[in-house]
Parts: structure tokens; sequence; C-alpha cells
């Protein structure tokens, strides 16, 4: 999701051990209601000089439908990474005309950028009319696994943080394994040397 005028994603990834569909009963139960389902694919660049590995910065290319975007994460921070694993960062990003994608890889990899790993993602994202601002994505990862993504877009980091929490306990998933690694680095980890 696009963070815009001085807004922050404030999210928290849970992993799912059932793939997601006991969750996906109790959101539709509880009236959330899905957005269609995408299948998201991200190619992760890094630079030459910096590892975006350690810096944990993100820079990505993302095809989706007829939708696509250039996006870039700053370097983690212990301000950036709260104790309870809420991470607050702000997003720049460049919506692309949808197949100028593959324009966009060739251009980094043509200024020297690596190319680190290619993620496929099939999500859900559910949202809630009582909730606005609040999203719930159930994500398939191909090759890794099923997880819960709760989400705040806000100006107030603290606030947010308290609404993931809050969120994550009314359904039931507060008390899921906490997954601090992005998808890119949990792809790279499940990808054979």
């Amino acid at each position: 999701m696009t963070a815009v005028d001085g807004q922050i994603e404030v999210e928290r990834k849970r992993e799912l051990a059932d793939g997601g569909e006991a969750l996906a009963r109790l959101l539709t139960g509880l009236s959330w209601t899905p957005d269609a389902s995408v299948m998201e694919v991200d190619t992760y660049y890094t630079r030459p000089d910096v590892d975006f590995m350690k810096t944990v910065e993100c820079l990505r290319v993302r095809r989706r439908d007829d939708f696509s975007e250039i996006t870039y994460k700053p370097p983690s921070t212990p301000a950036t990474h709260s104790t309870d694993s809420v991470i607050s960062k702000p997003e720049t990003n460049v919506h692309l005309v949808p197949d100028h994608a593959e324009r966009a890889d060739q251009l980094l990899e043509n200024i020297g950028m690596r190319r680190l790993v290619r993620v496929e993602k099939h999500r859900t994202t559910y949202r809630h009319p009582a909730h606005p601002g609040v999203s719930v994505s159930i994500d398939m990862v191909a090759g890794v696994g099923a997880f819960v993504e709760t989400e705040v877009i806000s100006r107030d980091a603290a606030a947010a943080a308290r609404t993931v929490a809050d969120t994550e306990r009314r359904l039931g998933v507060a008390d899921l394994p906490v997954v601090d690694l992005p998808y890119r680095d949990l792809a790279l980890s499940h990808t054979p040397a």
C-alpha cells in the first residue's frame, strides 16, 4: 500500500500454519470484505556498493494484473522497527505504465543495480467499513509459506501500532509467530544456492 501526505505504513507479519483458510472464514464472518485476490510478482534489487540485505533497504519492481510500480523503502533503524516487531517506514512509489515493468528492470540493471530475487505472492486483502485505514492480508508466498499481514496507514506511528495489535487480538492471530524478515529475505533463504 502507498503512504502519502506524511503518512507511513505500519505493519506486522505473522506466520500461518494452515494456509490462511480458517482466518479467511473468520474475517468473512466478522464482515471483513475481501478485495479481489491478486498475484504480485516482485523483483528485488541491491546496489553494488551497498548491500540492501544488510541495511534492510528495499528497491523492487512490482507487477500485478494491469499495474506495475517501482518502490523504495529506506534502511531499517531502531526507530523503524519496534521491540514488538511492528515496522514503520515511509515508502516512495512510482507507478508505471503496466507494460513498462520490464523497462524498469532493464533501467535498474543498466545503471548497475544487482538483481537479488524474484518473489511470487498470492494476496487477498480484507477491509472493514468500521476500521478505515486498516487492512488484513493473507499472503501465500511461492516456495516460502502462508502469512497474515496487518497494516495501518497513519501519520501517528504509535497509534497505528496499537491499532495493529488490537486488530490482531480481535482476529485471534496475536499468538502466531511473528515474522521479522521481509518476503525478499524469506525467499532468498529458501532459494537453493
